[in-house]
């Protein structure tokens, strides 16, 4: 089985350039949340050439809208959601220097274009398994869109947040290889 690989942000060509499809990452430092709504706004301001509330520049983007903190918590609940969601969102934010992206489920081959003409990764992490994803997360802070409340956008301090590389900078595509695994095992 291959090596876990540490990963610090903000995310750079040569952090990435060496990463494969199906490779365990463990990443630390900031990661910041967006949805649907969140990433609406985010590209409508892109197409008015208003500042955006985050960097997007070398950044991941996690695909959650975490669950209302208990007392005593950091954060609630904070799985991912599914990236296809987004999928007609990302290319301007990948154009715009967005490194990596975290959600669950595969990528439309639009998005997968996009994102080895702009190189950048995708990584999966286990949906289902929110509770657990939450102890790697040791900080938290709305950063904009409040109004949307659970799908505001937060900054998040990780440490050795799990994921799993799911589209690397060759194109190559886990779900894809995965299926095609399966087809041979047959």
């Amino acid at each position: 089985m291959p090596s876990i690989k540490r990963l610090e942000t903000p995310l750079t060509q040569a952090n990435l350039k060496n990463l494969r499809v199906g490779q365990r990452i463990l990443i630390s430092g900031f990661v910041y949340t967006a949805r649907d709504a969140a990433h609406k706004r985010l590209t409508n301001a892109i197409d008015a050439k208003e500042k955006l509330p985050i960097p997007i520049d070398g950044q991941i983007i996690y695909y959650a809208g975490p669950s209302p903190t208990r007392p005593g918590e950091i954060i609630g609940s904070a799985g991912p959601t599914t990236a296809t969601r987004v999928d007609v969102y990302t290319p301007k934010l990948l154009a715009n220097g967005l490194k990596g992206m975290i959600g669950k489920g595969h990528r439309t081959p639009e998005v997968r274009m996009e994102m080895k003409k702009y190189g950048a990764v995708y990584f999966v992490t286990v949906g289902g398994a929110a509770a657990l994803i939450s102890q790697k997360i040791t900080g938290v802070k709305i950063i904009a869109y409040e109004d949307l409340g659970t799908e505001a956008i937060r900054r998040l301090r990780v440490e050795d947040f799990p994921v799993l590389v799911a589209n690397d900078l060759n194109g190559d595509d886990l779900f894809e290889s995965g299926r095609n695994q399966y087809k041979r095992e047959q």
